[in-house]
């Protein structure tokens, strides 16, 4: 596995926090990934998000879209999101890897950090957007500006458009898994780690298919009814952080700590938040048909290798949430529409694709999800880069 082409280590000069930047691969001089705020986060963490990048960048490519994939690259800052300082320390790590994100380092929001927050960070900084980098490339950058803030613009049942695209795709992996198995999404259950952007809409779009979202897991706790959640309730509940107003609950739903939803039976459980939250250690606790990896790196290595010698498929990160990604370069490239109708119609079809050709092939070698993916990916990237880019 070859080494990272950039990293950055900054110090904060005010506080001593760390913040890193490391763009994987650059392709066309490009690269895409966010940035993620969360308290003990690493080089190691950063540069393991960067190499996803790179695999989620290949394997959506389509020889029939405008977009071509981009290298990979991720951003970290080692603070708690919620400390009074954070958004400080935010605009100083800015300021200081300015002249990567200008013209090479396309990022967004990711775990602990929200565009809009982003967005006026970057304002303030002199930067029109956090994607200036490609803008730079396009013939066209004023309608592909357009684009996104008219997608970026469209309200979808009271939440963002460019909020549910995420979670929108992992919800679609895991139906595709279900359907591929033999088992029908009404009555099936799942259970979500997380109800961020990802994991709130991934429970949103698994319920509106009729499956049964049976717990959720957010920062303060558990929140379980074997019957059904009411996932719309919960969303309308929850805070900008993700985190459900108990008052909101039913007299049926049970509370309970955070740590207990491995424990609960399930058909698809999707992890969607916080990374390495999968150890070897907990893999005797899981009792579901698949894990569908909504959040980046959740799942070890060697859990991973447990799952699948238990016979529990493990749908990868860099594939089951691609779609963020994917679409705001759809969106600025202009292979989608900027409307909930043609962004969902196409996270559909490509969503359909990766998962049946992923199958097929890990079926077909006898190899693993993760496996067949990463072969996946490789292709795209060569078949990419064949067809005009350049790493």
């Amino acid at each position: 596995m070859s080494a990272p082409l950039l990293e950055i280590t900054w110090t904060d000069p005010t506080t001593g926090r760390k913040g890193y930047v490391v763009l994987d691969a650059l392709v066309r001089g490009l690269a895409s990934g966010g940035l993620r705020i969360r308290e003990g986060c690493s080089l190691d963490e950063v540069r393991g998000l960067a190499r996803g990048m790179t695999r989620k960048e290949a394997i959506v490519y389509d020889p029939a879209d405008r977009y071509l994939p981009l290298g990979g690259g991720k951003g970290g800052i080692d603070i708690d999101p919620a400390d009074p300082g954070a958004v400080d320390v935010l605009r100083r790590f800015l300021a200081a890897v300015l002249p990567v994100v200008r013209s090479q380092w396309n990022t967004g929001e990711d775990f602990g950090l929200r565009q809009e927050t982003l967005d006026e960070v970057a304002a303030d900084l002199g930067l029109p957007s956090t994607v200036e980098a490609v803008f730079a490339t396009l013939d066209d950058a004023p309608a592909a500006r357009e684009r996104l803030a008219q997608a970026f613009a469209v309200d979808v049942d009271g939440i963002s458009l460019g909020d549910l695209v995420g979670g929108y795709g992992v919800a679609r992996a895991g139906l595709e898994q279900l359907e591929r198995t033999g088992v029908a999404a009404d009555g099936a259950t799942a259970v979500v780690q997380g109800f961020g952007s990802i994991g709130g809409a991934a429970a949103r779009y698994l319920a509106r298919a009729g499956v049964r979202v049976v717990a959720v897991a957010d920062r303060a706790g558990l929140v379980r009814n074997d019957d059904g959640l009411d996932v719309e309730a919960l969303l309308a509940a929850r805070d900008p952080s993700g985190v459900v107003d108990r008052s909101a609950l039913r007299a049926a739903d049970t509370p309970g700590s955070n740590e207990d939803w491995l424990d609960v039976p399930c058909d698809l459980l999707v992890p969607a938040a916080m990374s390495y939250v999968i150890t070897a250690a907990d893999v005797p606790r899981i009792k579901a048909r698949a894990v569908v990896e909504g959040a980046n790196m959740p799942t070890l290595p060697e859990a991973e290798a447990m799952l699948t010698a238990a016979g529990i498929p493990v749908l990868p990160d860099f594939m089951a949430n691609v779609m963020t990604n994917a679409w705001w370069w759809w969106v600025v490239f202009g292979d989608v529409e900027p409307t909930a109708e043609s962004s969902f119609a196409k996270i559909d079809a490509v969503m359909h694709r990766l998962v049946t050709t992923v199958s097929d092939d890990a079926e077909a070698r006898g190899c693993t999800l993760r496996e067949a993916a990463l072969e996946l990916a490789s292709r795209n990237a060569e078949a990419a880069q064949a067809r005009g880019g350049t790493a």
